[in-house]
């Protein structure tokens, strides 16, 4: 048995994350699952498309750190429900490039101000200078889990 103290899951920040994480998700996917029928992993790429449209299936995994299996099964389910179109990229036609559809962006301009008035119930139990401090401090510890998992795939 190691010398090293035991893990304590109320005290780890990556369990905790998770639970908060968990807990908003599904508090925000209580509002949109039944009323449009879509999963937490098809509301993250459509508001991942919302934001930045003509990206690909990779890049949208990239950038929610969502598993691309996940990422897949959701866009094929958008696409499938005339929530998403696909277009072929330009001088690459193997690249197919993403967007809301009419219908997507539709559901996108109900679900962001849900989304956004749950997030501001979560934090203003915050005052100003707690929110600042919790946005750098989440900007310095995704950067640092970005270099981190960089490096650890490596080993």
């Amino acid at each position: 048995m190691s010398n090293s103290p035991p893990l304590e899951l109320d005290r780890f920040l990556p369990y905790r994350l998770s639970i908060l994480s968990n807990l908003v998700s599904s508090a925000i996917a209580e509002r949109y699952s039944a009323r449009f029928g879509i999963s937490i992993p098809e509301w993250r790429v459509m508001a991942v498309l919302a934001m930045t449209p003509d990206l690909s299936a990779a890049q949208v995994a990239e950038r929610t750190a969502m598993d691309k299996v996940a990422v897949s099964r959701a866009v094929a389910s958008l696409l499938a429900k005339n929530r998403l179109a696909r277009k072929m990229a330009p001088g690459d036609r193997r690249r197919s490039m993403l967007q809301l559809s009419v219908e997507g962006a539709r559901i996108y301009a109900e679900v962001a101000p849900l989304a956004l008035t749950l997030e501001g119930a979560l934090i203003d139990v915050l005052d100003e200078r707690d929110r600042t401090a919790l946005d750098r401090i989440l900007n310095t510890l995704l950067e640092r889990a970005r270099t981190l998992g960089e490096g650890l795939k490596t080993l």
